[in-house]
């Protein structure tokens, strides 16, 4: 989708601050919906949770493929969003149950590879695809893999652990899609009106401060009822999780790292197209290196974690991701392609260094029954994380290019000015996970928990 973006500008008749939304909605939707996964983990069986979550997928995808415009093509990626957040804290669970933990880091890095997969594969076939046929066949393509990975999962998901017999608590589902979108939503106001008027700009104002205000004040609520709820171990989201120093740790820096990287990698195929001047095609190629990089390192960092630990490696890689992003600052018009790869590949390698470890030692911080709450707020926090670096870093990009264009900077020039602020924002965001990243330990391995029947 982050290849898409100029193409459906364009194709949609949109700007883009609404077609960052085909993306920011995703992960906003992901992160209303992964709280909820924490309680259906624990309620229904995982041949069950599979099931639905492929299904909702499914369908989603194929809404996607026969939108008309945008309206529709919003609700079928929201509806997509609804089954990817239940998959990915599914295989989290799934793995801390049944793998013993000196094995953990060198399974979660095999993981790592079919998840690089895609960021590898995608924005290259994605590219051809919006060149030939389309930008609708990115979902017609993925529709029948869809199709397959759900009749083999009604064929042969088997289920693991125990289920429990709980209530659904509805105000935390409200208060947590309310807490998490308006903060989204306010981020995604920055600089809306610039570009419309004093009356527009005086409006897009009262809707960010709106938006900030109800974000905290339910996100607070949201809170307060798990801190309560759980006392009788009936909360949505179980944030005991948190009691481990270790696991906060984690989740504060895959916090930063989420939010300057999901930023990042939707601002610059809006550079490299419309500053560079390079096809959609040519913009997945680009990117290719790097994520095959990061998916055929993840079975060595696996084996480095289970050797010597996760600061060997969480150091360096936020040094090298936080260093890529500044050097991301000084893009302009007549900076070579190849020196973009280079630096694309570079970013992937830090990146490598630091999700695989941060992934495996959270999660290993906390106590078996607590897998599935565990793997909910990571989940979680990636992917608020990434709506709001998104929602944050186009919004900026567009505000900066809009004011520069108004005085008098050519439309590529304002362009460029406009995603070098952008990076500017996400490299900042991006430092102090290199202060964090130095308290980052490997657990040390407890007994693995009692496989399921």
């Amino acid at each position: 989708m982050g290849v898409a973006i100029p193409h459906l500008i364009d194709d949609l008749s949109i700007t883009a601050v609404a077609a960052q939304w085909l993306t920011t909605a995703f992960m906003l939707t992901m992160a209303i919906v992964i709280p909820i996964t924490g309680f259906l983990l624990q309620r229904f069986t995982t041949r069950q949770v599979f099931l639905a979550a492929m299904g909702l997928f499914s369908t989603g995808t194929l809404l996607a493929f026969v939108s008309p415009g945008f309206e529709m093509l919003l609700g079928a990626r929201v509806v997509q969003a609804s089954g990817t957040a239940i998959m990915m804290p599914l295989l989290m669970t799934t793995l801390m149950t049944i793998v013993p933990p000196h094995l953990r880091g060198r399974t979660m890095g095999r993981v790592s590879v079919v998840m690089a997969l895609a960021p590898a594969i995608g924005p290259s076939v994605s590219g051809l695809l919006l060149e030939t046929v389309g930008w609708r066949w990115i979902f017609g393509l993925v529709l029948p893999i869809a199709l397959v990975a759900l009749a083999a999962g009604a064929r042969w998901m088997t289920n693991l652990g125990d289920t429990r017999t709980a209530p659904i608590d509805i105000l935390s589902v409200v208060l947590s899609a309310f807490g998490f979108g308006g903060l989204v939503f306010g981020l995604s106001q920055i600089g809306g009106g610039h570009d419309a008027g004093a009356t527009a700009e005086s409006l897009s104002t009262v809707t960010l401060v709106a938006s900030f205000s109800i974000g905290i004040i339910t996100l607070g609520l949201f809170i307060w009822r798990q801190l309560r709820l759980q006392v009788r171990d009936a909360a949505l989201l179980d944030l005991r999780v948190f009691r481990s120093l270790n696991f906060t740790l984690s989740i504060a820096l895959m916090l930063i790292v989420s939010m300057a990287f999901f930023g990042a990698i939707t601002v610059l195929p809006l550079f490299l197209q419309r500053v560079a001047e390079i096809s959609a095609l040519e913009t997945g190629l680009v990117v290719l290196p790097g994520a095959l990089v990061m998916g055929l390192l993840g079975p060595l960092i696996g084996r480095v974690y289970d050797t010597y630990g996760a600061r060997v490696l969480v150091v360096p890689g936020s040094i090298i991701a936080s260093a890529t992003l500044w050097f991301y600052t000084m893009l302009g018009e007549a900076t070579p392609i190849p020196v973009i790869v280079v630096a694309q590949t570079v970013l992937s390698v830090g990146l490598a260094l630091s999700f695989t470890p941060l992934f495996t030692a959270s999660l290993g911080s906390l106590e078996p029954h607590l897998y599935s709450y565990g793997s909910a707020v990571l989940a979680t926090i990636q992917q608020v994380a990434g709506a709001a670096g998104i929602a944050l870093l186009i919004t900026v990009m567009s505000s900066v290019a809009a004011g520069a264009a108004a005085g008098g900077l050519g439309d590529i020039p304002a362009e460029a000015s406009g995603v070098r602020s952008a990076f500017m924002i996400a490299a900042i965001i991006s430092t102090p996970a290199v202060v964090l990243a130095f308290f980052i330990r490997k657990p040390a391995d407890s007994p693995s928990a009692p496989l399921a029947h």
